[in-house]
């Protein structure tokens, strides 16, 4: 399985314990497995055999379909993907104290050159629309930013992230009365 695929699901099965306010103990019970085991998965620590995920998938009482939705690999991307900051997962590593990590983005990209820049926005900034070749991640640092796309736009505040294919006609435009600026991370795919 794609080391992608199994982040998005290790992460799935938190999400879900956690919204039925169920502990991981409660969920090795119900699911006839250990506590530790649990917790590896959800860490994406081991992969699961499918009559475990099942299992899992069972006690958490969830439709295996409604489980699996939106759950993609890398051959399937979706063209643009936006995490609100309310959105990003806490999480904790064995060993560590004072640690807080949070997820914000787990997408699997081909092999890439990676271009990681900061880009202030003037409240006047303007451009025509372009399009990059390479996926574009970007995170809100300060500020208000519409990016406007072909046939969409997408509002991002501060702390909100994006990732998308740059070769999707695209700009960006500062809302605000003052300067914005981000995070832009490029992924250049190697040719072949």
């Amino acid at each position: 399985m794609e080391q992608d695929i199994l982040i998005q699901i290790s992460n799935r099965i938190k999400e879900r314990r956690r919204e039925k306010n169920i502990t991981v103990q409660e969920l090795a019970i119900r699911a006839n497995v250990s506590k530790g085991l649990i917790s590896q998965i959800e860490n994406s620590r081991t992969i699961p055999s499918l009559i475990v995920l099942i299992d899992i998938i069972k006690a958490l009482e969830i439709d295996m379909n409604e489980f699996f939705k939106d759950i993609r690999s890398k051959d399937n991307p979706v063209p643009i993907l936006v995490k609100r900051k309310a959105e990003y997962e806490h999480f904790e590593k064995e060993h560590a104290h004072g640690f807080h990590y949070q997820r914000i983005f787990t997408q699997s990209i081909s092999k890439s050159t990676i271009d990681i820049v900061i880009l202030e926005l003037e409240p006047d900034a303007e451009r025509p629309m372009v399009e990059t070749e390479a996926f574009e991640y970007k995170y809100v640092l300060q500020g208000q930013i519409e990016y406007q796309f072909n046939h969409e736009k997408i509002m991002l505040n501060e702390g909100d992230s994006m990732l998308f294919d740059g070769r999707i006609s695209h700009t960006p435009k500062n809302l605000g009365k003052t300067k914005a600026s981000m995070l832009v991370i490029y992924f250049f795919e190697e040719k072949k």
